[in-house]
């Protein structure tokens, strides 16, 4: 699904209002940001959950920031908390739980100046997203979204046997 435009950007967002995310950072050609949603609905309705990959194409600006206080965070440094069996049951925060709720959610910044700028040096529309959750806040800079849905075993990053070709010309 290609969204084009900011009322379908905003319903995107809403379709996955208080779900989990469990994966994001930049595609492998670091152009693009995806921000991996697992959706699920009361199972009253027999609606199977699904893995969904929010694309956020033409990222320029990426800004990820803890949404923990100094607090939380002396708390969670233990290793075992990286670990949900073995973190469950201490004080502090579990990233071993390996998700993120997606709450309050994701919304458009309205007048952002960031995206005013680029659309305006670019020519084209550039939106801002606000992402909030309970592990981290992110503020992405785009100009589209692209939701598609993800297969079981997709991984959106390899490590290949070879490196960078450092022969290529840079800019």
């Amino acid at each position: 699904m290609l969204v084009v435009d900011i009322s379908e950007i905003q319903a995107a967002f809403d379709d996955v209002f208080d779900q989990a995310i469990v994966f994001h950072g930049f595609v492998d050609y670091m152009r693009d940001y995806d921000l991996f949603v697992y959706a699920t609905a009361d199972p009253r309705t027999g609606v199977a959950p699904e893995h969904l990959r929010y694309r956020f194409k033409y990222c320029v600006r990426a800004v990820i920031t803890s949404a923990l206080p100094p607090e939380i965070w002396k708390r969670s440094l233990d290793p075992l908390l990286v670990h949900h069996a073995q973190g469950r049951d201490l004080d502090g925060y579990v990233w071993g739980v390996r998700w993120q709720a997606l709450y309050p959610g994701m919304k458009l910044v309205r007048d952002s100046v960031d995206a005013k700028r680029w659309s305006h040096d670019l020519g084209f529309e550039f939106y801002e997203a606000s992402i909030e959750t309970n592990g981290h806040n992110l503020s992405l800079v785009f100009a589209d979204l692209v939701v598609d849905r993800v297969e079981t075993g997709h991984a959106p990053f390899v490590v290949s046997d070879t490196g960078p070709d450092f022969k290529v010309a840079l800019p």
